[in-house]
């Protein structure tokens, strides 16, 4: 081969090795992670499916959704009594955002998503026993190992962490919650169903509990994560409902409360 017809694989070395060093890749980079949005609305009593759009199958951190199946567990355990008992102060060491700061009983924790509150009744019933419940009550992917390293379960597992759930999941969770078919006391599904927050959207009394979180954090993926999942009721009428929203777009607010207005706002259109 002469000289100048080996030019073109020199330059094309060239350039690989350049590439190399510069830590460009040879291969069109990764898209950025896409944004998620799903809602699904189902009969409470069928399981059919009223309303769906997007992609409701894959899973997440359920964030401070899990505070749903934590209340279920807390008053199976008797941890829980009723909606004000027990009442725990706040002490230092829990380390929590000004806010949270404040003595805190059942209703107030699932009103303002206390974290603190939910590591102390996840504390108690300590590690064997919350990955039993959580298994139980068949939630999720029901991993709930925490970080890798960390021995964080206890604290951080449903925390953008290892514990996810599909909004599909949440929906059949719902279903069982309301229809008293949970692996848990008969007051433990009635106190649950007492302490969710209460809402309007037009005609329906809707109870439901909203997350929110960071995903990726200190890495790629730069979008947060908002939900609001429950159940709504009109003229004997049930439903249940799970809304998720996965993007890097900035809110004012936490972005399960905006995900929550936005579906109080729309539920009166989705289902007449």
């Amino acid at each position: 081969m002469r000289n100048i017809d080996r030019l073109p694989f020199i330059l094309a070395g060239v350039l690989f090795l350049l590439a190399w060093l510069l830590g460009f890749p040879m291969r069109a980079q990764s898209a950025p992670l896409g944004d998620v949005h799903c809602t699904l609305i189902a009969d409470a009593a069928t399981g059919k499916t009223l309303y769906q759009d997007g992609t409701c199958d894959q899973r997440f951190s359920p964030a401070s959704t899990f505070k749903v199946p934590l209340s279920l567990i807390g008053y199976d355990a008797r941890i829980l009594n009723d909606e004000h008992t027990p009442t725990w102060d706040y002490k230092p060491e829990f380390n929590a955002v000004k806010r949270d700061q404040k003595t805190v009983d059942p209703v107030i924790w699932e009103r303002d998503s206390i974290i603190w509150y939910s590591r102390e009744i996840t504390r108690r019933l300590g590690g064997e026993k919350f990955a039993g419940y959580v298994s139980r009550l068949n939630y999720g992917n029901g991993d709930v190992s925490g970080n890798p390293g960390k021995d964080d379960g206890l604290t951080r597992s449903w925390v953008n962490s290892s514990l996810k759930i599909t909004p599909v999941e949440q929906v059949a969770f719902l279903r069982q919650l309301l229809a008293g078919k949970m692996p848990v006391s008969a007051k433990a599904h009635e106190m649950t169903r007492a302490i969710i927050p209460s809402f309007k959207a037009g005609d329906w009394a809707v109870q439901g509990k909203t997350g929110s979180t960071r995903l990726g954090e200190g890495g790629k993926d730069k979008r947060s994560l908002g939900w609001f999942v429950g159940w709504a009721r009109k003229d004997g009428r049930q439903i249940v409902f799970a809304r998720l929203v996965v993007d890097a777009n900035r809110t004012d607010m936490p972005k399960g409360l905006a995900t929550r207005a936005a579906f109080l706002r729309d539920l009166p259109q989705l289902i007449k």
